[in-house]
């Protein structure tokens, strides 16, 4: 077990890192904030998302092309929906099962959050608060797309589904 743990905290270190230098390059000042930002950043995913679930690193870049993608085409449809002379929009509220351990339910909220016209605004016992730019716009779906990515980066498994 000991191997695993060690193994895990060199796997947070290595993806975090690899991400500090992803989003602020390698500029001499901004590796003295990663030496500070990076240990804090592991820290805290080590107290949000305890062993034995860890994240997959590979799984996560495998998830990057579709999030990016995803990313896009909900940008492009926010700006046709904001450049239309009908703004068609019904914002509005849905709450969304969610069966993923409280660090995979702050990823979720965080990736969607991310997403063009959609906000996680919080839960209400197993269910994700989200704030959507149009409701009729099938987001629910892809909601529990998006679920079942996270956890296979978790726990390499699909998260479980009602009635399934």
């Amino acid at each position: 077990m000991q191997g695993f743990a060690f193994r895990h905290l060199l796997g947070r270190i290595a993806f975090l890192g690899a991400l500090w230098v992803v989003l602020s390059g390698l500029e001499p000042k901004a590796l003295a904030v990663g030496t500070v930002a990076v240990p804090a950043a592991v820290w805290l995913s080590l107290r949000l998302l305890p062993g034995p679930r860890h994240l997959a690193v590979w799984r996560a870049l495998r998830h990057l092309p579709a999030f990016l993608g995803a990313s896009l085409l909900g940008g492009l449809d926010v700006a046709r929906r904001a450049l239309s002379p009908r703004m068609p929009l019904a914002p509005g509220w849905v709450e969304v099962p969610v069966h993923l351990p409280d660090g995979g339910r702050v990823a979720l909220g965080a990736e969607l959050s991310l997403m063009p016209g959609t906000l996680a605004a919080g839960t209400r016992n197993d269910r994700l608060l989200i704030h959507l730019l149009d409701v009729n716009a099938g987001f629910e779906d892809a909601i529990p797309r998006e679920e079942a990515a996270i956890a296979a980066m978790i726990d390499g498994e699909p998260a479980p589904r009602e009635g399934g």
